[in-house]
């Protein structure tokens, strides 16, 4: 297999129009900051142990474990020195073109879809099915980047088998429970963000509001997310933006919802996050 590789880019800059794949065997980047990004994302372990933080659940993978992560969907990998080698296939999935190839019988995302009853980021497959799905993504990664004749084609023909496979395995395979969860107060003080993003937020107002001192929140906050509560909130106020700004939200408009103070430090926030203007974005969103 043609090993590709790359350096780890903590907002995760996809640079292919539909689909990317990797097949990494070095260790696993120490310091990968709680990112978010607009593709699909599917995560499959080959060897070694590691843990993900999605959405304020850790899950600890095994190898034959699938991870699948949504658009918009807080993660990021927790490094663990004790196992510091991990091999997997990392596959970036377009959002639009994903959701292009459904049919009225199948819906292709539907392994990703969270509103589905009892729907779980990790899957565990057996030996057969791990074999398969390696081979597929193995054969996907030779594919993609090769320049041989129909190459783009048999891509094409694998991703749609991987697909399906997948979609099959998230209805009825093994579901690996979620069951690890951050401690309380982080938890208390993610859920009070959330509930207040378009009012004023600060380390100390909300270290006030759950009666303890600033730098308690912030040493916990900081140790079981992996950012601080001020870049937390940040990126979860940009999210929101961007949701308001694709539904035709007004870009002003979106600025007060989202609790920015004022139109210059919004613009600067969500530039410097998505290298494009809140109204540049919008723009290439509607319609």
């Amino acid at each position: 297999m043609r090993e590709r590789s790359q350096n780890i880019d903590p907002r995760q800059i996809k640079q292919r129009e539909n689909i990317e794949i990797y097949h990494y065997r070095e260790p696993r980047s120490g310091n990968v900051e709680v990112h978010h990004h607009d593709f699909y994302e599917v995560y499959f372990l080959i060897g070694g142990e590691l843990a993900y933080w999605v959405e304020g659940r850790i899950v600890r993978l095994t190898p034959g474990d699938l991870l699948f992560i949504n658009p918009m969907e807080l993660h990021r990998p927790m490094p663990d020195p004790e196992h510091p080698m991990c091999e997997r296939f990392v596959l970036w999935i377009n959002k639009a073109f994903l959701e292009g190839l459904s049919t009225p019988q199948i819906r292709m995302n539907r392994c990703f879809d969270t509103n589905v009853p009892n729907h779980s980021h990790v899957i565990r497959t057996g030996g057969g099915e791990r074999a398969t799905i390696s081979a597929r993504m193995g054969e996907l990664v030779r594919e993609c980047y090769s320049k041989d004749f129909g190459s783009d084609v048999s891509a094409m023909g694998i991703f749609l088998q991987l697909m399906v496979q997948l979609n099959r395995l998230a209805r009825g395979g093994e579901s690996k429970q979620e069951t690890e969860q951050l401690s309380p107060l982080v938890q208390e003080a993610m859920h009070y963000i959330s509930e207040h993003l378009s009012e004023e937020l600060s380390l100390e107002g909300i270290a006030g509001r759950l009666f303890i001192s600033k730098y308690h929140l912030s040493h916990a906050f900081s140790r079981e997310v992996g950012v601080s509560v001020y870049r937390y909130i940040m990126l979860r106020r940009l999210m929101l933006a961007r949701q308001q700004l694709v539904s035709g939200e007004a870009a002003g408009q979106v600025c007060r919802n989202c609790g920015f103070s004022d139109y210059t430090s919004f613009y600067r926030a969500f530039k410097s996050e998505y290298g494009i203007s809140p109204r540049e974005f919008s723009s290439a969103n509607s319609g």
